[in-house]
């Protein structure tokens, strides 16, 4: 029993940052995207620390609560699709792991992560072109912002992969 409460009041300390980032993200405008994606990596630590189903049931807590509490709505829907991508990438690292078929695991990962990221992210590019730039964008820079949202996963899997292995790896020696 102890161990479920410890676990249950260290998800809600996660929640609760997660909400305060999201919030300080509509506050502070210049670090809006590091403050998504650092909510956003709380979900991920929620998964490796308690399982899918509990990571799941943070992502939906998270979403959820940000509508309710964020005041800029449109934020609470950035941090919804970086961290499903968060929770859909950790799902698909737990299923490729377990495959026994010949294949380059990393790179059938990294294909199957810029796949979903794409589903994500081209549909609302295109979809939301006047509501997200307030015109219309020529085919041109359609195509630049869609090569410039490739580097920009890069960098976000890549600071998650950092987040992962070096910071909360120290951080949860010392808290667990």
């Amino acid at each position: 029993m102890h161990v479920k409460a410890k676990k249950m009041a260290f998800g809600g300390l996660l929640l609760a940052l997660t909400i305060v980032c999201m919030v300080l993200g509509s506050v502070i405008e210049s670090n809006t995207l590091f403050l998504l994606a650092a909510a956003s990596y709380f979900v991920g630590i929620i998964i490796r620390e308690t399982g899918m189903r509990t990571g799941a049931a943070f992502y939906i807590a998270a979403v959820l609560l940000g509508f309710i509490v964020a005041p800029n709505k449109l934020y609470v829907i950035s941090f919804a699709a970086m961290g499903f991508y968060i929770l859909f990438i950790e799902q698909t690292f737990v299923m490729l792991g377990r495959t026994t078929a010949k294949v380059n695991r990393k790179v059938l990962f990294w294909v199957i992560k810029y796949l979903v990221f794409n589903i994500l992210y081209i549909p609302v590019l295109i979809a939301f072109e006047q509501l997200l730039f307030g015109r219309n964008l020529s085919a041109v820079w359609t195509v630049g912002l869609i090569a410039a949202g490739q580097v920009g996963l890069w960098i976000y899997d890549r600071a998650y992969e950092y987040v992962q292995r070096h910071l909360w790896s120290k951080l949860r020696k010392r808290l667990f």
